[in-house]
């Protein structure tokens, strides 16, 4: 079976990998190198770094629809299947049109939910108490195309994006491969989407990570939860930005204005909500690393009665 992959991410790798263990990989797609840290070094990304350990040919289009030697190249390869897991980069219907079987995607959410570019994000975000994968044929609209199988995680109530992506990353890869294996034995029926019961999950941002205490103490547990590792949740303290980890939700409630500091001690910052109160944890102030609540006030002061936000 030859099998062009797309692919961009850490979260694409385990994928990449599985399936060069068990078909012919004849080529992979990849988005451009980009200048990345404060020197601007250049670097490859993830997958690129992957297929150079396998030497696959590798592609690198600004854009795949309009690098007509790209297009002209893949045309006659003579593919079974193009693979596509985390690209960045929509496929026009010249593009799903070339494979002989078909264009297959892996999207990290139980279809039709989520659909959109930070699915796992969202979910947290959202309290969700579930998640996984869905494979399924690509068509023109947005991950909207027939549902070929899924896999099923749990979502823990501490559980973090970023730990959530572990999970869902290395059983996607197993997925695919199950996914390929059936449709080539002809044993999966394809099934037909119907309207996503939720928002569109669009993507992540660091303007949207500021922390609006007006919210719920349940609430903005899962939006920490939710922006961890990436773009990271945040609020001001003192006029300076304040990054924040990590926050358990605590029995209690209080009369304070929301974003009020209340006690601060080893255990963490207690903070007002607009309901209930929630203990911070972990964070991480401009020029210093993430730290725990106890370490950082061994050496710096902090205020209870200050707003947070303000």
């Amino acid at each position: 079976m030859n099998v062009v992959f797309m692919g961009t991410p850490d979260f694409s790798v385990p994928s990449l990998k599985k399936l060069i263990d068990k078909f012919n990989v004849t080529a992979v797609f990849t988005q451009p190198d980009k200048p990345r840290g404060r020197g601007k070094k250049i670097s490859f990304s993830p997958v690129k770094e992957e297929a150079l350990k396998h030497n696959i040919p590798i592609y690198q289009p600004v854009s795949l629809k309009k690098d007509t030697q790209a297009l002209d190249d893949l045309k006659d390869m003579k593919i079974d299947f193009i693979v596509v897991v985390a690209y960045g980069q929509i496929l026009t219907k010249e593009v799903l049109d070339i494979p002989k079987k078909g264009c297959i995607n892996l999207h990290a959410s139980l279809l039709p939910k989520y659909r959109g570019a930070a699915p796992i994000n969202w979910c947290i975000i959202n309290g969700e108490k579930e998640s996984g994968n869905t494979t399924m044929f690509m068509d023109t609209g947005l991950d909207t195309g027939d549902i070929l199988l899924n896999s099923f995680a749990p979502i823990s109530e501490d559980m973090t994006a970023g730990e959530l992506t572990d999970i869902l990353k290395e059983d996607g890869a197993d997925l695919l491969v199950k996914t390929l294996e059936g449709l080539e034995a002809g044993s999966i029926v394809r099934k037909k989407q119907g309207e996503t019961p939720t928002d569109y999950a669009g993507m992540l941002s660091k303007n949207m990570a500021n922390i609006d205490w007006n919210l719920g103490s349940f609430e903005i547990k899962n939006f920490v939860r939710g922006l961890n590792p990436w773009p990271i949740a945040y609020t001001q303290y003192s006029g300076e930005n304040m990054k924040i980890y990590q926050v358990d939700v605590l029995n209690e409630t209080t009369s304070k204005e929301a974003g009020c500091i209340l006690e601060i001690s080893q255990s963490g910052i207690k903070v007002a909500c607009g309901k209930g109160v929630i203990l911070i944890k972990k964070m991480q102030f401009p020029g210093k690393r993430p730290m725990e609540v106890s370490e950082y006030i061994r050496g710096h002061s902090m205020e209870p009665g200050v707003l947070l936000g303000k």
